[in-house]
C-alpha cells in the first residue's frame, strides 16, 4: 500500500506539471498567418481580434514578436518597444477593450519583412498563461512609376520615408548610375530642389530620359521612376486669309452697241467731204 500510494504521488505531481507547462505556454497552436503587403514608408494595420480566443478579461496584456524578437507589448498604461520599432508601433488603448489588438506599423521598411504573432496575457489568480491569438506575414515593396513630360517641364521624385538617402539616375541607354542628389548634402546638379520629403528636378531636358530611383540606407529602392521627356509641339503659323476679289467685265448689251453705232456714224460724217473730192 505505501508503494502505491507513493507512485499515485508522482504520478499526481507529473501529472500537475503538465498542467502548469499547458497553462504558462499559449493555448492554441499557430493558424495559417494573414498576409501583408504594403508599399514601403507607409503605414500597415497587422489584424488582431483576442475576444474570438477570450472573454472577461481583467487587464487587457497584448504582445507582438517576430520569431527572434519581442516587438510590442502593452498592460494596461505600460507600453514597451523595441529599439528598432520606437515610435512607429502602437495598439490604440480605446480599441483594446473592444477586442480589436492590431498593431499599427508606421513608415514601413524592408527591414520589417517577416512573420508577427500576437498574444494575449491572461493573469487570474495564481493561474498565468499566454493565449495565442493571430499570426501574421508582412511583405514591403517599393513604389514604381512612369511619367512622360514635355521638355523644360519638371520632374517632381517623392522620397515616401525620412529614410531615404539618395537619388540615383540611369540614362536610358547607359548603364552607369549619376548620384543627383543625397540627404544632408549640397545640390550637385544646379537644378533640384529639395522639399519635405520631395525632390524636384527642373528644367527637364531631352537626355534627361531614363530611369530615377530613390535609395534608402542600405541602397534599397523605394522607388523607381520611368520617364520620357518629349519635344514640346512646334507651333502652326497660320495665314490670314484675305477675300478674293474677283475682277468684273462691264457687260456687253445693247449700251456698248448703241455707243459702237454713234462713233461709227460720225466717221462718215467728217470724212464723206474728203472722199466725195478725192473721187
Amino acid at each position: 500500500m505505501k508503494m502505491y500510494g507513493i507512485y499515485w504521488d508522482r504520478h499526481f505531481i507529473h501529472l500537475h506539471c503538465l498542467w502548469i507547462v499547458g497553462c504558462v505556454a499559449s493555448s492554441s497552436l499557430p493558424s495559417i498567418p494573414v498576409s501583408i503587403s504594403s508599399p514601403v514608408g507607409s503605414q500597415a494595420i497587422l489584424p488582431c481580434k483576442w475576444k474570438s480566443q477570450l472573454e472577461n478579461i481583467p487587464v487587457c496584456h497584448v504582445q507582438w514578436q517576430t520569431p527572434d524578437e519581442t516587438v510590442f507589448e502593452q498592460k494596461g498604461e505600460q507600453r514597451w518597444q523595441a529599439s528598432e520599432f520606437e515610435g512607429r508601433v502602437e495598439v490604440p488603448e480605446e480599441k483594446l477593450w473592444e477586442g480589436d489588438c492590431s498593431l499599427i506599423l508606421r513608415d514601413v521598411q524592408f527591414g520589417d519583412v517577416g512573420l508577427y504573432e500576437s498574444f494575449m496575457v491572461v493573469d487570474r489568480a495564481r493561474m498565468k498563461r499566454r493565449v495565442f491569438i493571430q499570426s501574421v506575414q508582412l511583405s514591403v515593396h517599393d513604389h514604381k512609376s512612369k511619367q512622360s513630360l514635355r521638355v523644360g517641364g519638371n520632374l517632381t521624385l517623392k522620397l515616401h520615408t525620412p529614410q531615404a538617402m539618395r537619388v540615383v539616375f540611369q540614362g536610358r541607354n547607359s548603364t552607369e548610375l549619376t548620384v543627383l542628389w543625397i540627404r544632408g548634402e549640397e545640390d550637385n546638379r544646379g537644378c533640384l530642389e529639395e522639399a519635405e520629403r520631395l525632390v524636384v528636378l527642373k528644367g527637364l531636358r531631352m537626355d534627361d530620359c531614363g530611369t530615377y530611383k530613390v535609395l534608402d540606407s542600405h541602397g534599397l529602392s523605394v522607388s523607381t521612376v520611368e520617364l520620357t521627356v518629349e519635344a514640346c509641339p512646334t507651333k502652326v503659323v497660320k495665314t490670314p486669309h484675305f477675300p478674293q476679289i474677283e475682277d468684273k467685265q462691264a457687260p456687253v448689251g445693247k449700251s456698248t452697241y448703241n455707243r459702237s453705232s454713234s462713233l461709227l456714224m460720225l466717221f462718215v460724217l467728217l470724212f464723206s467731204p474728203l472722199i466725195q473730192h478725192l473721187l
